[in-house]
Formats: C-alpha cells, structure tokens, sequence
C-alpha cells in the first residue's frame, strides 16, 4: 500500500492503441513510453465500477519534481512538474517478429512543458519524444501515421523511421489512433480525433497517390 515506483511507468511499452502490425514485412511497430509511475494499492468503497475492497490508485500515480520556490530565487510560475528521468519519454520501435529483432528506433514529437520550462532555458535539450499510450496506423504504400500523443500528426517511413510529413492539429492534442480509408473515388484519407469536449474535433488528410 505504500507502492511501488515502476519503469517504464503505466503506459509503458506496449499498452492500448500503441502497436501496429504490417504483415506483409512481419513488423510490429510499437510507441513506447518512459515515464516513471508510483503502482499503489488503496482501500476503498466497492461501487459500480470497483467491485472490490482494494484497487489501484491511478489518480496519483504519476511522478515528477516540484522546483523548491523558497530558495530566495526569483523564479518564473512553473505550469508542470519536471520529470524524473532523462529524455527521451516516448519513441517509436519497429520490431521484426521473424527473428524478435529490433529494426529501428527513433525519438518521436517533442513536450514544450518541458522544452520551455523556464527552470531549463539553459539547457541545450536533445530530443524528448512524447510519454502517451497511442500508438499508429500502419499501411501498404510503407507509411506509419501517428501522433504519439502529442500536437501534431507524423507520417514515418517504414523502412527507417524517418519523419516524411507532419502537420500541427487545429485542435491541439491528438491523443489518438487515426485511420485510414479509401473513398469511392479511389482517394485514401488518414483522419485522427483531436483535441476534447467542445474543441474536438474530426481531421481528415488525403494522401498523395505516389506514396
């Protein structure tokens, strides 16, 4: 009950909507995340959807360092806390399940809580990669289309697991799986669920016929 602190975290590795599988190459491409979280047990009050005396405490599972403002330091108003760990938080890995190797692996989106935490402007910040749960859509012309949780929607090149195109959402977040689909008029169409509540939003992509 006092918990347990767990690496990768709770959405890491492969959780919901985080793979995408081409079975034509035999590739598992999988979102990952690292994020440390605290696994605790609490008592409570069975109800409707906790049937049971003991469940976990997800609501306060997450970690993170909260800056000391009492040092005298004139600091400015930090909106989140800093993570724990080194960057990278969140990458994509193509996995060949012919033989459980890894293919490739790249840091994937960026995390402008921390890029631009003020605590940090002097930092010369690698790439962070994004710590979310969603993962791709992979198709047959060797596109992976993802948002890995963050603002803006990637299409990667299968082969590498390099950016080819990206587009910031209107909406903001995409936390998400988009999909795709081919139109009576021969057109595909990628389109992803963005933002929430009253700024959500459907958007929708038509792909180039030559890719």
């Amino acid at each position: 009950m006092q918990g347990t602190i767990t690496m990768p975290g709770a959405i890491g590795g492969s959780g919901w909507g985080s793979t995408a599988y081409d079975p034509e190459s035999h590739t598992l491409y999988v979102k990952g995340t690292n994020d440390p979280a605290l696994y605790r047990i609490t008592k409570g009050i069975p109800n409707d959807t906790v049937g049971f005396d003991y469940t976990a405490d997800l609501v306060h599972s997450s970690l993170g360092v909260t800056p000391d403002t009492t040092t005298g330091q004139e600091l400015h108003v930090v909106s989140a806390q800093l993570p724990l760990i080194k960057p990278p938080y969140g990458n994509m890995t193509a996995i060949d399940l012919n033989t459980g190797r890894q293919r490739w692996q790249v840091t994937l989106g960026d995390t402008p809580a921390i890029r631009n935490n003020p605590l940090l402007k002097s930092l010369k910040l690698p790439p962070l990669g994004v710590a979310g749960a969603v993962g791709g859509t992979v198709t047959k012309g060797g596109l992976i289309f993802v948002t890995v949780g963050g603002n803006v929607l990637y299409a990667l090149d299968t082969r590498d697991g390099h950016v080819l195109w990206q587009h910031a959402l209107p909406a903001g977040r995409g936390y998400s799986n988009p999909i795709s689909y081919r139109s009576a008029n021969g057109v595909q169409y990628v389109v992803i669920a963005t933002g929430g509540g009253d700024n959500a939003e459907l958007v929708a992509f038509s792909v180039d016929g030559a890719r």
